[in-house]
């Protein structure tokens, strides 16, 4: 067992004539490097399509508890449907498959992502369901011991939601994201990530910084204040500290994505000198810019960062003073929307975004670009 700090676990699952004869594979991988760090084939019977994905898919999630129990998982699947229902956007009528989207929620960790994939980026999962019909001879790893008894004891996220969130209910842990203040760069609309100039806030900024530590002051209780490590958000959270009386705890965790060659240019500037290399970006959020960093890496190390601190500050408030992609990241993440999501949304500077996560795991965005000034 090794220490893995997030994972991917690929599922898949068919039937040979739905129903009919079906099996299901799954895998646990290491997104830093690519291996696979267990993996599993197994038929079923007679079974229908559904039903064996679903079966990858809590396989998959059993590996993970084995062999990664603290790390974070990203579940990608080509299976519309089990991604989208287990997401919770989609309704889960048919009662062949509500059983098994319990079992998987209770298996599956606070803050599991559910991404769906097409066939062909979803090949190794295919195969080992495939060898497992044909008879392929796959090495099985057992699901850890215990793990029925403990889904009997413990309630799933879908269980939570139906039970919804009543008086007795724990508080929650509110976060509220700050974005620093303007700067020349944000001024002129350019990329400005983590390892580049670093500016620091304009005149309009230390305003706009003034503006939110105000209003954070009529919040209400706020017991500690987060910041990124670079200038800009240093800057604001100096407005913040002396208004709320709060010292700032540097977190590496929540710094801006870095944009390596990028920084400091326009969209334009980069559309015309490196072509290519946007487009590739723009298509996948894998894909870093030349000597940056994926945004899939940033949420990695962001949903870390905000891990600690829902260990760190349970039922608590805390205000994190950051960027526009941590924040975008956090947002997305609640929604469970698709990564290119992050192109969609508008995050001006010094606004303020509010998600509250409960003991259950089950998070609730509250306020999403909120000017200070407006209010």
């Amino acid at each position: 067992m090794s220490d893995y700090s997030h994972v991917i676990v690929e599922a898949d699952g068919g039937s040979r004539g739905n129903p009919g004869p079906a099996a299901y594979g799954a895998l646990v991988r290491d997104p830093q490097t690519g291996k696979v760090i267990a993996q599993q084939g197994r038929t079923l019977g007679i079974a229908t399509n559904n039903v064996a994905e679903y079966s990858g898919l809590i396989a998959g999630l059993e590996l993970a508890r084995e062999y990664a129990p603290n790390a974070s998982i990203e579940v990608r699947m080509d299976s519309k449907l089990v991604i989208e229902q287990m997401a919770g956007r989609w309704k889960i009528k048919h009662p062949d498959l509500q059983p098994l989207a319990i079992k998987a929620q209770g298996l599956a960790p606070f803050g599991t992502e559910w991404t769906w994939v097409p066939r062909a980026q979803n090949a190794a999962a295919d195969a080992l369901a495939n060898n497992a019909l044909d008879g392929v001879d796959i090495p099985l790893t057992p699901a850890p011991a215990g793990t029925a008894a403990a889904l009997e004891k413990e309630p799933s996220d879908l269980q939570k939601a139906l039970q919804g969130w009543g008086p007795q209910t724990a508080p929650p842990t509110r976060l509220i994201f700050l974005r620093h203040g303007e700067t020349p760069h944000t001024a002129e609309k350019r990329f400005s990530g983590s390892g580049g100039d670093n500016p620091g806030l304009s005149e309009t900024g230390r305003a706009q910084a003034a503006a939110a530590a105000e209003y954070l002051t009529r919040v209400g209780e706020i017991d500690a204040l987060v910041v990124s490590p670079m200038r800009r958000t240093r800057e604001t959270a100096e407005a913040v500290a002396g208004k709320l009386g709060l010292e700032p705890v540097v977190d590496e965790g929540w710094r801006e994505v870095s944009f390596g060659d990028w920084d400091g240019h326009t969209f334009a500037e980069i559309q015309q000198k490196w072509p290519d290399a946007m487009n590739a970006w723009l298509d996948s959020t894998a894909v870093a810019p030349p000597g940056g960093e994926s945004f899939d890496t940033c949420a990695r190390r962001a949903r870390s960062a905000r891990d600690g601190l829902l260990a760190r500050y349970p039922g608590r408030t805390v205000v994190v003073v950051t960027h526009v992609t941590p924040i975008k990241l956090m947002v997305r993440s609640v929604l469970q929307a698709p990564m290119s999501a992050l192109f969609r949304m508008e995050l001006r500077p010094a606004t303020l975004t509010e998600i509250h996560w409960y003991a259950d795991g089950l998070p609730s965005l509250r306020s999403f670009n909120v000017e200070p000034t407006l209010l």
